[in-house]
C-alpha cells in the first residue's frame, strides 16, 4: 500500500508508492556508456586559453604563473551567467499587479583539474579542498551586501542539466531567498520556536536509532535516505552536530561530509546504474540575520524518473522506491523486494 510522507522541515508531502510499477527499470537497464568529450575541445582544460581567466580563487593559491601550472581547483565567473553583478544592488520594481527585481547577483564556475573524474572519483584530499572552495565562495557572498542567498551545486550528466563533460560545479548567489528554500527555512524556524530544538538534529537522532534509512556515517556526518524522499534514491548528508552556516563550519566536519558524498556517488554508480544526478548544499541565508535554527546539509537527487502532470499540478512528488529499501540497496545489503519482480 502507498503511504503519504510529510517532510518535517518543509512541510512538503510526497507519496511513497513502491507498488506502482514493476521492478524499476533503472535497476536493470543496461546503461549506455558515458562518452567523454575530447580534451582538445574542452573549455575547462586550459581555462587561461579559453577566456575563463583570471580566476577569483584557486587551490593551491599562488602567483598567476604558479596557478597556471599547479592549479587543482579554480573558481571564475560564468561566461553565460544567470545573474550578473553590477555597480549597484538589485533594485525592486512594480509593473501594475506584478513585482520584480533587476537581475543582480553572482554566478561562478568551480572546476577541478581532472577531466575524467567527477566528485565521487576525486581523491579524498581534492574532494575536501573542493568543499573548502565552496566555503570560500559562500564567504565571499556573505561579505557582499547585494547578496542574501547562495547555493553551490553540481549537475552530472545531460539529464541533470550538464552541458559540458568536464566535471564543473556552480555557485549562484541571489538578491532574494528563493520561495522553496524560504518555505523550508520557515518550517525549521517554526519547529525551533515551538520545541526549542533543531528539526534536523532530531531527524539525525531518529535515523541513528531506527537505522533503516542510514546509508553510511562517519565521525562527523551521516547520510540518510529521507523519510519524505521526493525521488528514488534521494540522499541527504548532514553534519551530526548542529551547524547553521556551511561557510562557518570547521574543515574537519565539511571534510567528513565530502567523504560521505563521495561514497554516496560511488554507491549510486555501482548499485543504481550510474544515474545522472544533481547535488546542492542547502546553506542558511547570508543576509546578516540570525538563522541559528537552520542545519545545513547536502541533498543528492538522482534523475531516474520524470516528474509529470500530477507532480506539477500538486507539488507532490511520487517516489516508487521506499526510502528504507533505497538505503539498503545503497549499502549493498539488499536488492529490490519481490513485489518488483
Amino acid at each position: 500500500m502507498s503511504e503519504l510522507h510529510r517532510d518535517p522541515s518543509s512541510g512538503d508531502w510526497v507519496i511513497i508508492a513502491p507498488g506502482r510499477a514493476a521492478r524499476p527499470v533503472f535497476l536493470d537497464r543496461k546503461r549506455v556508456p558515458r562518452v567523454p568529450a575530447p580534451k582538445a575541445t574542452c573549455p575547462f582544460e586550459h581555462p587561461e586559453k579559453t577566456g575563463n581567466w583570471p580566476p577569483v580563487a584557486s587551490y593551491p593559491a599562488g602567483t598567476e604563473k604558479e596557478v597556471v601550472k599547479k592549479w587543482r581547483i579554480l573558481a571564475f565567473p560564468n561566461k553565460y551567467p544567470i545573474l550578473t553583478h553590477g555597480k549597484v544592488c538589485s533594485i525592486p520594481f512594480r509593473r501594475g499587479l506584478y513585482e520584480g527585481r533587476t537581475g543582480i547577483g553572482s554566478h561562478e564556475i568551480v572546476i577541478t583539474r581532472e577531466h575524467m573524474k567527477n566528485f565521487g572519483a576525486l581523491d579524498a584530499a581534492t574532494a575536501k579542498a573542493l568543499f573548502g572552495m565552496f566555503q570560500d565562495r559562500c564567504r565571499a557572498a556573505a561579505d557582499d551586501p547585494c547578496l542574501v542567498y547562495v547555493v553551490p551545486f553540481f549537475n552530472w550528466g545531460p539529464n541533470a542539466g550538464a552541458s559540458v563533460w568536464h566535471p564543473h560545479y556552480q555557485v549562484l548567489a541571489l538578491p532574494v531567498v528563493p520561495g522553496h528554500s524560504g518555505q523550508s527555512l520557515a518550517g525549521t524556524r517554526a519547529y525551533f520556536a515551538k520545541h526549542h530544538r533543531c528539526v534536523r538534529c532530531e531527524a539525525v537522532r531518529a535515523e541513528q536509532k531506527e537505522k533503516i534509512r542510514v546509508v553510511a556515517e562517519n565521525r562527523n556526518a551521516i547520510a540518510i535516505t529521507p523519510f519524505a524522499s521526493k525521488v528514488p534514491f534521494e540522499v541527504r548528508i548532514l553534519p551530526k552536530r548542529h551547524y547553521p552556516y556551511f561557510y562557518k563550519t570547521p574543515a574537519a566536519v565539511t571534510g567528513d561530509v565530502a567523504l560521505l558524498l563521495q561514497r554516496v556517488m560511488r554507491d549510486l554508480k555501482q548499485r543504481v546504474n550510474d544515474p545522472d544526478l544533481n547535488f546542492f548544499i542547502h546553506e542558511a541565508p547570508v543576509d546578516g540575520k540570525a538563522h541559528e535554527y537552520h542545519h545545513w546539509h547536502v541533498e543528492v537527487l538522482p534523475r531516474l524518473t520524470i516528474p509529470a502532470g500530477f507532480e506539477f499540478s500538486t507539488g507532490i512528488f511520487v517516489d516508487i522506491v521506499d526510502p528504507a529499501e533505497a538505503a539498503a540497496i545503497l549499502r549493498g545489503k539488499a536488492k529490490a523486494r519481490p513485489h518488483y519482480d
